[in-house]
């Protein structure tokens, strides 16, 4: 961790919270809707991995729109509640330390970025709704290359923006697959693993895992 220029992080899973949009529709969805939010995830990023196979690409917006279909049909929501959730997935709120725990990272001096399959107005949006305004160097979407993550070309936007070399860059994911794509391609990866879970046999083990993002602050 010694010689860091770049901490980049993850959108999805690791700053905002991907389940709080069902969350805030609880009370209409009902018992079902964490089972929901996580089976809407699951093919969201599903159709991400075999859009990229398949070299047919959409957005992250369309495609969170087809995986919300499938899952409402799946859990039988009603349709009504489609542009609800919608709306509110623009909007996803931030895990509870995200905020404090950037602005300290930016007192630093670290170049501060954020590396998502989102697109650029979904992520300016949510920078925008969390008052994250003025926090990050830049938002780097996969939408410049056209293809999503785990795929290398992914990860070389932020060396090829700032000219470092890999080794000089920290990346932050709750998502395990991308810690080993990050971690694989030459980042010092860090999996912030929230729910204790389980790490992937996929090459690579991160030297560092974290519950949140506070414990940045320690190791850095």
């Amino acid at each position: 961790m010694k010689n860091i220029k770049v901490i980049i992080f993850d959108a999805y899973g690791t700053l905002f919270d991907v389940n709080s949009a069902a969350e805030k529709c609880k009370q209409k969805i009902g018992e079902k809707w964490k089972n929901f939010s996580n089976y809407w995830r699951i093919t969201q990023l599903e159709y991400t991995w075999l859009r990229s196979l398949m070299k047919r690409h959409k957005n992250f917006w369309q495609i969170t729109e087809d995986s919300l279909d499938k899952s409402m049909d799946k859990y039988s929501i009603d349709v009504s509640m489609r542009d609800e959730l919608l709306n509110l997935y623009k909007v996803l709120s931030t895990f509870p330390e995200v905020k404090e725990v950037l602005k300290k990272l930016k007192e630093k001096n670290y170049k501060l970025a954020i590396l998502s399959n989102g697109t650029p107005s979904l992520l300016n949006e949510l920078v925008k709704s969390n008052s994250l305004t003025n926090i990050f160097n830049d938002i780097f979407s996969i939408e410049e290359v056209g293809i999503y993550k785990p795929a290398s070309k992914v990860y070389d936007i932020p060396i090829k923006k700032y000219q470092v070399q890999k080794k000089e860059v920290i990346f932050l994911s709750a998502n395990t697959w991308d810690v080993s794509g990050g971690g694989n391609y030459g980042y010092n990866s860090i999996w912030v693993n929230r729910c204790n879970n389980t790490f992937d046999k996929l090459d690579y083990k991160p030297k560092h895992q974290v519950k949140n993002l506070n414990e940045i602050l320690d190791l850095i």
